[in-house]
């Protein structure tokens, strides 16, 4: 099964909104993903597949809030959120935390690359909602993103666009909040699914697209490259993943494509570089067909030794349908150095069969399907235990009766990657027996000190988030844990998890 196939096989009313215990006379600010900015931490579980006012795959978003105040339902029944659930909207399917109106509240960007518009299918759509002390989607009303004489998007919608394929959102360097959209089934210039981006900057946003036909912007536009197809950012870089481009003459080996959040006289983002599997690591990285290098991509801002602040970026690209040696699609992550200036340095190559690293590759495991990373001490110079990076592999198996259990593997950003990586897999640190088809690692969040790993598919009774600190010992126990039907989240669940953040 491709890694394509595989996310296609699980990925195919609206609940009043509990209120918090109290309000808040203003945004306490200072904390990742605190929605009515109480200065504590919330949680944003996605259930793109979720029935929303008898909507099948509508989709919602969970808010649980932290100490215990209450669980929030976002989704498009919300009054202060515009244009309502219908079918196969899937929203909540990416999902960006950041401030966007620099109010110390946390606003949620939510993706639903098949929002029709009008008669047109799957042109897609992307929602902020706003947080507010008062609660999420309680106070300024919601400000949609999309293509159209009538949207804020550059170009016409045409179907399956997907518009919110991917999102991801931050603070720049200078102040400035923005937003960056990938929209990677786009037709332009003659080509089928070449893909672009649109960048939203400012407080009241102002909104410019981008694509690989913009001047500067590396590799050759064309057919199939899906250019937007994943995203990450930090305050001083953003990532788009380009996992269709051509490599020499390898078709589908993909790339990513990197650019500082602030705008040149072509009015995008300053592009910095391309890069595809070049050989110029130290690994298996000359491209293959079929590789889809850039089918995830992560981020943390890095303070190097001697510096004075996190002015560079450290990122991970996973090539999940990459082969080791004989094995097809084990799968494959590259690790790549953005320093302050915006020069590339690849540092490290991570599969399954290097040196001291747990485990052992096998075909069709799509090592790197998904990704996290952080780094949890932002003042301070990075180490292997400050900056960490979390590999989804849902198509693990322990046994041969739990085909894709799936795993999630975490693995330093700085040093050897076999020095400290821990294993955790259903049945070992991941509280659920394994079973076939879980896919565990095919949803995993980042939040700080906090890694979660969402388990949206397989038996009921192991579906739920998990909340780890990012040096869990092998098979350690999670620190929190979420569940449909418990803590005052409701029972009802399709893909509980699929998006966490």
């Amino acid at each position: 099964m491709s890694a394509a196939a595989l996310l296609s096989s699980v990925l195919g009313g609206a609940t009043a909104a509990a209120s918090p215990n109290a309000v808040a006379a203003a945004c306490v600010g200072g904390a990742d993903s605190d929605f009515n900015g109480d200065g504590i931490r919330d949680v944003a579980i996605a259930d793109p597949l979720a029935t929303v006012s008898g909507q099948e795959k509508a989709g919602l978003i969970r808010v649980v809030l932290g100490s215990g105040k209450g669980v929030v339902t976002v989704s498009q029944d919300m009054a202060n959120v515009s244009d309502a659930a219908e079918v196969g909207d899937q929203f909540g399917f990416s999902v960006a935390v950041y401030d966007a109106n620099l109010d110390g509240c946390s606003d949620l960007a939510v993706g639903m690359p098949y929002e029709d518009i009008g008669a047109v299918q799957d042109a897609g759509l992307v929602q902020l909602i706003y947080g507010s002390p008062a609660g999420i989607g309680q106070g300024t009303p919601s400000l949609g993103f999309r293509q159209g004489a009538d949207g804020n998007m550059a170009d016409a919608y045409e179907p399956e666009d997907w518009v919110g394929y991917s999102v991801a959102g931050g603070t720049s360097a200078t102040g400035v909040p923005f937003l960056v959209i990938g929209v990677p089934g786009e037709d332009s210039s003659g080509f089928t699914d070449m893909g672009l981006a649109a960048y939203a900057y400012g407080v009241t946003p102002s909104v410019t697209s981008f694509h690989q036909n913009s001047p500067n912007v590396w590799h050759d536009a064309a057919s199939g490259n899906r250019f937007g197809a994943a995203i990450a950012a930090t305050g001083q870089h953003f990532v788009v993943g380009t996992p269709g481009a051509v490599i020499g003459s390898a078709d589908q080996a993909g790339g990513v494509v990197a650019f500082k959040p602030s705008l040149n006289a072509d009015n995008i983002p300053q592009p910095l570089f391309g890069i595809g599997q070049d050989g110029t690591g130290s690994g298996d990285e000359v491209a293959e067909a079929g590789d889809g290098y850039g089918t995830s991509v992560a981020m943390a801002p890095y303070r190097p030794s001697g510096a004075t602040a996190s002015t560079e970026s450290l990122v991970a690209v996973g090539a999940p349908n990459e082969d080791v040696g004989s094995k097809s699609d084990s799968g494959a992550v590259q690790l790549l150095h953005i320093a302050e200036a915006g020069t590339v340095t690849e540092t490290q190559w991570i599969n399954q069969d290097i040196a001291d690293v747990d485990d052992t590759a096998e075909a069709s495991d799509y090592f790197g399907q998904r990704l996290a990373a952080t780094n949890t001490s932002l003042g301070s110079v990075g180490t292997a235990s400050t900056m960490r990076l979390a590999v989804g592999v849902p198509g693990e198996e322990t046994a041969a009766e739990s085909p894709d259990s799936g795993g999630v593997q975490l693995f330093p950003m700085v040093g050897a990657a076999g020095a400290s990586d821990v294993w955790l897999q259903p049945g070992n640190g991941i509280p659920s027996a394994a079973a076939p088809r879980q896919f565990a690692g095919i949803s995993v969040g980042a939040a700080g000190a906090q890694l979660y790993v969402g388990m949206p598919y397989g038996p009921t009774a192991g579906r739920a988030v998990y909340a780890y600190s990012w040096n869990v010992a092998p098979g350690g126990a999670p620190a929190q844990t979420w569940k449909p039907g418990e803590g005052g989240i409701p029972a009802e669940a399709f893909a509980f998890g699929a998006v966490v953040r």
